[in-house]
């Protein structure tokens, strides 16, 4: 359902949120170390998520990745939308367009219906989401890192 990029960057956020904030900035190698994620295409991932103003990123032998915003505030929604985009929660399953784009003089796809309730019930898991609840709920176990 979510891309690789998506999973991805969802766990450097949980990640990131996590760290303490001693010094601010979590080092790109450090991250992609314990996530077991490789390094050049979660850099890619980070900067994408930097450049929607989710993270700061800073480079030099004391760079790395930080929350730009409270943890509370940041939820799955923008992450999977500057990620993946918005198709998730507006594409149809079977045909190549939106749902609202289908033909209204056609029948709808067989799994119309039954697609939007779930597409709505995700909209609603992924924006009442947080990362602060995330990380909380990864707690001490790093379930979620590995």
């Amino acid at each position: 359902m979510l891309s690789s990029s998506c999973r991805y960057g969802i766990r450097a956020v949980i990640y990131i949120a996590s760290q303490p904030r001693i010094n601010g900035k979590t080092g790109i190698r450090q991250i992609s170390k314990d996530l077991e994620l490789p390094t050049p295409f979660l850099a890619k991932i980070l900067q994408q998520l930097a450049r929607q103003k989710i993270l700061t990123s800073s480079k030099g032998p004391h760079g790395g990745f930080s929350l730009q915003k409270d943890p509370r505030k940041i939820t799955l929604l923008d992450i999977v939308k500057t990620i993946d985009g918005d198709g998730i929660f507006t594409n149809c399953i079977i045909h190549n367009s939106t749902c609202t784009v289908v033909d209204h003089e056609k029948d709808p796809c067989p799994v119309h219906d039954d697609y939007a309730y779930l597409r709505e019930e995700l909209i609603r898991l992924f924006s009442s989401t947080t990362i602060s609840d995330l990380a909380m709920k990864a707690g001490s176990t790093k379930k979620i890192f590995i």
